[in-house]
């Protein structure tokens, strides 16, 4: 039973891969299409509020600067914001300012499309700053990782010297995917019991006499926008566990494929703007067929549950439901997981410190491969560096010049892309090993032994990968881990973006070459092959010897 809701799932996002993905590409081929008259006269509005009259393209540097300057002037705001937010509006609960590195953290976090959280929801945040600075920013962040993964597309797959216009790219991102999508989402979980009220916390009376405060508010209405920007963050500290985020299977499912649909759809995407639609298709199989070993790895190691449990002779015929809620069970709580940590989202409907080793080994996994799937564009960029990987250390073992797309791959490519691959093992281990080494950061672990190792390592795997889960039982709230995981979300979010737009704007400037008999096919399942074996050969290896001394050690010790 627990095999067939799983394949159900994979079954209906499989479904909604093309309708989805041709539907994005329409949305940012600048093609006149249907969807113009609804929101184009919305969009004109917007041009002119934000004083955009020429909408010409731009070059990668522009762009990049464009994103960069309209993230930084949200973090600002955002930022006194959290400060201010006990003399601002909507605040029936009296919630006070944010500390100053913890405001730090906070904005960082949902700028970069983390959502890591060293806060509870529910206390942390008044009314306002969870609308005004939480959602605004789980909106802006994904249109932001999605208008950078379109201009990537179009720089590889186009000729010429621009990669699109970033400001009409958002706006489009926002006009026509997020806010549609969104209202959509929000009413079927308001249908489904989701809360969506601005009243203030219900205090009620309990069959035993207590009086028990409990926590409501726009709830339904940032679980939409969280799980469909790929976003995490949880309206209450419990996340998508907590019964009003996530109340039964159903919204359960729906957060999942909300999460997970765009990401899978932008390899098709991909696909449309390459004019070969094989060429989606093959990066859609690599990232599933990985998808899938991790999904297989997490569902045994939780269904058959841990063996010195076992062995005691406790009843472990449901799975190991330690940090699990019984709505859920084993199935769709390992889905969850796999999906959360392969789409980047960080949203969990069950605590991860609590996982199997082998289990808990998944979602760190997937977060330092970051490209199974991945997040909002994240993902697709990631995989398409592996891809160009793969041909230039093919093209270099027959003797040819590596092409990919009709165009050739030249050091100043492969340096770029050298600097999107080291800099994301760099900002996890490095820091890790500076958290062992201080008392200030080693005194926040709670677990001794591996499992500590493996709650560090998590930590800033989850902000290097804006991902925003994490083994919780650590104590992050301090300013130790509240800047330096600040700063690890910066650089795994900006660094390899912005080497990523160099890289497409590099192959936006390039001659075509025509095809021969001697280049390399990429849309083929040969090529499938040679994709999964670079990310397993460059990205696995890379943190092998890390995941060997926390989930892999702690495995060993329970045998």
């Amino acid at each position: 039973m627990g095999i067939l809701q799983i394949a159900v799932v994979l079954v209906v996002l499989v479904l909604l891969v093309k309708p989805l993905g041709t539907y994005v590409y329409h949305v940012f081929s600048n093609e006149s299409n249907k969807t113009d008259r609804i929101f184009g006269p919305v969009e004109r509005v917007i041009y002119r509020l934000i004083g955009l009259r020429h909408r010409e393209g731009m070059s990668w540097k522009k762009y990049a600067g464009a994103l960069l300057l309209t993230n930084a002037a949200l973090a600002l705001i955002s930022y006194l914001i959290l400060r201010m937010q006990s003399i601002l509006p909507f605040n029936p609960n009296d919630v006070g300012a944010m500390e100053e590195t913890l405001s730090f953290n906070t904005v960082i976090s949902f700028i970069t499309n983390t959502n890591l959280q060293h806060y509870s929801g529910e206390s942390g945040l008044s009314y306002f700053a969870q609308m005004a600075v939480i959602m605004m920013m789980m909106f802006t962040s994904a249109a932001t990782g999605f208008s950078a993964a379109i201009a990537f597309i179009r720089g590889i797959t186009s000729r010429g010297n621009t990669i699109g216009n970033f400001f009409i790219d958002f706006v489009k991102a926002h006009t026509r995917i997020f806010l549609p999508a969104a209202i959509v989402v929000t009413m079927i979980l308001v249908a489904l019991h989701v809360p969506q009220t601005l009243q203030s916390t219900l205090t009620v009376t309990t069959l035993e006499g207590a009086v028990q405060n409990i926590a409501i508010g726009p709830v339904a209405s940032l679980e939409s926008i969280k799980h469909l920007g790929t976003n995490g963050g949880g309206f209450f500290g419990a996340n998508s566990a907590h019964p009003f985020e996530n109340p039964n299977p159903l919204t359960n499912v729906i957060e999942i494929l909300s999460m997970w649909a765009l990401p899978a759809a932008l390899p098709y995407t991909y696909g449309r703007f390459a004019r070969n639609r094989k060429q989606g298709w093959v990066i859609f199989s690599a990232m599933m067929a990985l998808f899938l070993v991790f999904l297989a790895t997490v569902y045994t190691s939780e269904l058959y549950g841990n063996p010195v449990m076992n062995e005691l002779g406790i009843d472990a015929s449901q799975g190991s439901m330690e940090g699990k809620e019984v709505r859920f069970g084993i199935p769709q709580s390992a889905l969850f997981t796999a999906v959360t940590t392969a789409a980047t989202t960080g949203t969990v409907n069950n605590m991860h410190d609590t996982l199997t080793p082998l289990g808990g080994l998944v979602p760190l996994a997937e977060m330092m491969l970051n490209c199974v799937f991945g997040g909002k564009g994240a993902g697709l960029m990631n995989m398409l560096m592996y891809a160009i990987i793969g041909v230039f250390i093919a093209g270099l073992m027959v003797g040819r010049t590596p092409e990919f797309l009709g165009r050739k791959i030249e050091p100043r490519e492969m340096k770029l892309i050298a600097i999107a691959i080291l800099i994301h093992p760099l900002i996890i281990l490095g820091p890790t090993a500076i958290a062992f080494l201080t008392d200030l950061g080693s005194g926040a672990i709670s677990n001794a032994g591996f499992h500590g190792i493996s709650q560090v390592l998590y930590e800033y795997t989850s902000s290097a990968a804006n991902n925003g889960s994490g083994f919780e039982g650590l104590a992050d709230n301090t300013s130790f881990w509240n800047i330096t995981t600040g700063l690890v979300m910066l650089l795994g979010r900006y660094v390899s973006m912005i080497a990523m737009l160099a890289v497409a704007g590099s192959f936006a400037r390039k001659q075509g070459v025509p095809e021969t008999i001697g280049t390399l096919r990429t849309d083929n399942r040969w090529f499938v092959g040679i994709l999964i074996g670079t990310v397993l050969i460059i990205g696995a290896l890379t943190f092998l010897p890390a995941i060997a001394l926390g989930p892999i050690a702690e495995h060993l010790t329970l045998g």
